[in-house]
Order: C-alpha cells, then sequence, then structure tokens
C-alpha cells in the first residue's frame, strides 16, 4: 500500500530540447543567462509536477553554476529529475547540455537545484509522494540534496548572527584589503 504512494526517481526524469536563436542573445552572440534560467524554471516545474501530480512553484534556486557560455545556433538540452522529497517540497537536480550541430560537440553548460512546492487545489502546500531510489546515483543525490539544504541553514544562522552580532571596527578591519571606499 505504501509503495503506491511513491514514485521512482525515473518517474520524474525530463528533457526539454530548445534551439538558442539570436533574440535570446547579448551583443557578443552569448545567450542570456536570464533565458537559461527560465528554462531551468520550466524543465524543473515539469519534473516536479510529475513527481507530484500537482501544480508545483518554485521556493529557491540553490546554486547556478554557468560553466561555459551557450552561443546562438546551439541546441540546449537541460535534463532534470526530483533528487530529494519533504512532505510538500522536492528539489530538482538540472543538467544543460550544448550541442553545436556543426561539428557535433557537446558540453555541459549549467547544473542547477531548484526546490519547488507542490500545491494542492485549495492553493495550499500539498504532500508529495515518496521518492523511490532506484540506484546508487539516487541514493547520493538524495543525500546531497540533505547535505546542501544543511548547508544553506547554517549558513543563513551564520549571517543572522554576523547581522546581530555587527561590531563596526571588526568590519572595518575586514575590508581594509578590499576594493572598496567607506565614506560614512
Amino acid at each position: 500500500m505504501e509503495k503506491k504512494k511513491a514514485r521512482p526517481v525515473s518517474f520524474s526524469k525530463t528533457t526539454i530540447t530548445e534551439l538558442m536563436i539570436p533574440s535570446y542573445a547579448n551583443f557578443g552572440g552569448k545567450i542570456h543567462g536570464g533565458i537559461l534560467l527560465s528554462l531551468m524554471d520550466k524543465v524543473a516545474f515539469a519534473a516536479a509536477s510529475k513527481h507530484s501530480g500537482a501544480y508545483c512553484v518554485t521556493v529557491s534556486v540553490d546554486i547556478v553554476d554557468f560553466l561555459q557560455p551557450v552561443s546562438v545556433g546551439e541546441l540546449v538540452s537541460l535534463k532534470a529529475s526530483v533528487n530529494y522529497v519533504g512532505n510538500s517540497s522536492m528539489v530538482v537536480g538540472i543538467k544543460v547540455i550544448a550541442e553545436d550541430v556543426k561539428n557535433s560537440k557537446v558540453k555541459h553548460t549549467n547544473t542547477s537545484y531548484f526546490t519547488m512546492v507542490a500545491k494542492g487545489e485549495d492553493d495550499k502546500p500539498t504532500q508529495v509522494p515518496k521518492l523511490i531510489l532506484e540506484n546508487e546515483r539516487d541514493v547520493r543525490r538524495f543525500l546531497e540534496a540533505i547535505f546542501r539544504k544543511k548547508l544553506k541553514k547554517d549558513h543563513a544562522s551564520s549571517m543572522e548572527k554576523m547581522k546581530q552580532n555587527w561590531d563596526k571596527e571588526e568590519m572595518s578591519k575586514l575590508l581594509e584589503n578590499e576594493r572598496c571606499i567607506i565614506e560614512s
């Protein structure tokens, strides 16, 4: 009975492929990061909605590494799958691949993790199915998501402590070798 309420990682796997056209580019012929982020959001929505069977919204984007530029004329494939589930949230891992079809060169351009929340008919968060981890890679990705979640919480806590314990002299010393000028 419990297994019916669960879905395997493979169930949510989604790929979107799109040709990069001139209107997506900056003056240097490279694709705007915002275009890629929009496509990543779209594939994250698709994977999360497949897993949850519900409308999903983006609540955070953790780590967007732009590893290589994407050029006009390349085919971009965004590969996504649900890597982790909480009660109503899901972490969707996304890998972006660009292919120059003229010379068959393929490059990994982006990696990102989107946290999505499933919404019920009442527009409130709704429980998502458990995730069936089918292999070691799925287990590793689930554990990595837990670790990233902990790091994010620790980082937020550290930043809050720094703000609460603001020491102007100490902060001024930290800024001595930085490229800034304090006028106040």
